[in-house]
């Protein structure tokens, strides 16, 4: 079951990416809060299975209706 969209898969995908950026640090400059990047993860994984617990948990979707199962 689904309830991430592709736009919001999108921009959870590139957000992700751009926070592991700051971790890593790729074109960032070191600040010492660079290890924080590494929850970008997080929108990684919700974007790769289109899942998000928090939006199950708050009982919001959005994808399409047809998608959701």
């Amino acid at each position: 079951m689904s309830n991430v969209g592709s736009a919001d898969r999108i921009a959870r995908f590139v957000v992700g990416l751009l926070l592991i950026a700051f971790a890593i640090p790729l074109g960032f400059p070191q600040t010492g809060w660079n290890w924080i990047g590494w929850i970008g993860v997080v929108p990684l994984l919700t974007a790769t299975f289109a899942y998000c617990p928090a939006y199950t948990a708050f009982g919001i979707s959005t994808c399409s209706a047809k998608l959701q199962n």
